[in-house]
């Protein structure tokens, strides 16, 4: 029950609305799951190691009965098979949906051999070993069947006491038939499940095969010889070649990505130090015009200097009530400093004989000039 439930907080992950862009549903938002420990400590037994069954007849479950959920001693026993060569996430999420077909789920998983592989199916990668061992190792399994039929027979069924056979539902094609799963779909005992898109075995195979130098090269890196990996001396040589030209093109990428970095940082400072620059520019520029401008504070200054000055230098202008010449008074009388007491006046006018002085008004200099 905890798998199914786990299996399908799984699919719900990728399920995506219909017309939407891939863009997931309002009511389909990922969940999180709750930490628990659901690993198991021991890969799944081989069942030519198990124990006998024990002596009661082997009666099969029907889809509805096992759709409502079977007594804990009496799982539904459903039977995946397969080659499982470079085992990927598509085997194990087909093991995983045949786990997850009905709340009790015993899965029996059978690995065909690798004589059976290589006559119906070609050359593996993997041996049958490796391959026995990859499956055992599947979180979803529960038990092996090692050299497992091509051709699923009611003896083989009886034997296991197989309830269901789980595989995907496209026509399986091989040794004389168009569909080796055909008798048991007739038989109601076949339970389809889905393929992953996108990944295959021939899949993985073809990636290295178009890429076969890259791999090669990359093995001859990590210390495999020329012998082990099947390579004649002039292409060692030539691997080895391309591999000091790739080395020093890295080297001239990492060069020329050095020094575009360089360049632009250089190319952001002196940007910085342009608008620094201009800031500044502006700044000085707005100071020197406030300073020196028409309108700016030395003018200010100038022509307020320039009024102090002439107001200081300038006489005061005599009220508008001032007497007329006539009723002013008589000037004041000057002496002049050349003029000593010990030197008397040359021609001093009769009527101011015995004068100490030289006196000069300012009436006597306007009857001279009249």
């Amino acid at each position: 029950m905890e798998a199914q439930s786990s299996s399908e907080l799984l699919l719900s992950r990728k399920r995506r609305r219909e017309g939407s862009n891939g863009e997931t549903e309002e009511g389909e938002r990922l969940m999180k799951i709750p930490r628990c420990t659901v690993g198991l400590k021991h890969p799944a037994p081989f069942a030519d190691e198990l124990e006998p069954a024990d002596g009661k007849p082997y009666e099969r479950v029907s889809m509805e009965e096992a759709k409502r959920g079977t007594p804990p001693d009496r799982p539904v026993r459903v039977y995946a098979d397969g080659i499982f060569d470079v085992f990927h996430s598509g085997h194990a999420r087909a093991l995983m949906q045949a786990k997850c077909l009905f709340p009790n789920t015993h899965l029996i998983v059978g690995v065909c051999s690798d004589d059976l592989t290589h006559k119906y199916k070609g050359f593996t990668v993997m041996n049958e070993d490796e391959r026995y061992d990859a499956i055992r190792h599947c979180r979803y399994v529960d038990e092996v069947v090692r050299n497992a039929p091509w051709t699923l027979t009611p003896e083989f069924l009886a034997k296991h006491r197989i309830d269901f056979v789980a595989h995907d539902d496209i026509p399986y094609s091989s040794a004389g038939s168009d569909d080796v799963y055909k008798h048991i779909k007739e038989a109601g005992m076949f339970a389809p499940t889905q393929r992953t898109e996108g990944i295959s075995t021939s899949d993985i195979i073809t990636r290295i095969v178009r890429d076969y130098d890259v791999y090669v090269r990359r093995n001859l890196q990590r210390g495999y010889t020329a012998k082990e990996l099947n390579v004649s001396f002039i292409n060692e040589k030539k691997y080895h070649l391309q591999e000091r030209v790739d080395k020093v093109k890295r080297k001239v990428r990492d060069v020329e990505e050095k020094s575009k970095e360089f360049v632009q940082k250089v190319e952001e400072k002196s940007i910085d130090l342009i608008q620094k620059w201009e800031e500044k520019s502006r700044e000085f520029i707005g100071n020197f015009l406030q300073m020196f401008g028409p309108e700016g504070a030395l003018k200010h200054m100038l022509k307020e200097g320039k009024g102090r000055m002439l107001q200081a230098i300038s006489p005061r202008q005599s009220p508008d009530s001032s007497p007329t010449r006539e009723e002013r008074s008589p000037s004041p009388t000057f002496r002049l400093p050349f003029f000593t007491k010990t030197s008397p006046p040359p021609s001093p006018p009769p009527h101011h004989s015995g004068a100490r002085g030289y006196l000069i008004s300012e009436d006597d200099d306007e009857d001279d000039e009249n």
